[in-house]
């Protein structure tokens, strides 16, 4: 990995890592929190390579700006990014969060 990607994932894995349990956020939030306003899809590409990291990061907590679990094939069994975020009290209908504007984390603005 080239170090400036290096360098944008470990920014995006240090934001991951501070949403709460049971509270999920968007990639374009990270983005946005980072000061690449357009990077959601960088976000995306980082969290799909976040298994391969030196430390856990809780990527199952970042969905799209709708709520919907896009990044769900990314984990192993289909069906695991679900069961993490269910197991969290996040309620899924739909591979989409039901809940979503309760549960959404914002790091612009809980991250001051």
């Amino acid at each position: 990995m080239a170090k400036k990607e290096s360098d944008f994932f470990d920014r995006v894995y240090q934001v991951a890592e501070l949403i709460p349990h049971g509270k999920v956020t968007s990639y374009g939030a990270i983005a946005n929190y980072i000061g690449s306003y357009r990077g959601a899809r960088m976000v995306g590409w980082a969290m799909n390579k976040c298994s391969t990291w030196h430390r856990f990061i809780p990527a199952h907590r970042v969905v799209n700006s709708k709520g919907i679990l896009t990044g769900k094939h990314h984990f192993p069994g289909g069906e695991t990014m679900k069961e993490l975020l269910e197991n969290e009290g996040v309620i899924i209908e739909d591979n989409q969060i039901v809940n979503f504007d309760a549960v959404f984390w914002d790091p612009s603005k809980e991250l001051l």
